[in-house]
């Protein structure tokens, strides 16, 4: 597939389609890792831990109050002496 550099304001980029970015399993403003090696041009989708943002989702969970037992019929004996 070819493509080509464009002037892009004081830089110049490269229109990666849409087809390339799907099969690296990436989209519009995923941080990428860019580097050159053996006179190639690498770039590589950098991958967040999928756990950076429980701690946060969970508080807003709880604030919302949708902290209950999903199925309440299968709670477990002593659940409800849990602190969390």
């Amino acid at each position: 597939m070819k493509s080509a550099i464009r002037k892009m304001g004081n830089s110049h980029g490269v229109i990666i389609p849409k087809a390339v970015l799907e099969e690296l399993g990436a989209k519009i403003n995923d941080p990428v890792e860019v580097k050159v090696k053996k006179g190639k041009l690498i770039i590589v989708p950098l991958r967040r831990d999928p756990r950076t943002s429980w701690a946060e989702e969970c508080r807003a969970i709880v604030e919302a109050g949708e902290d209950g037992l999903e199925w309440p019929e299968f709670a477990n004996k002593d659940d409800d002496k849990l602190v969390w």
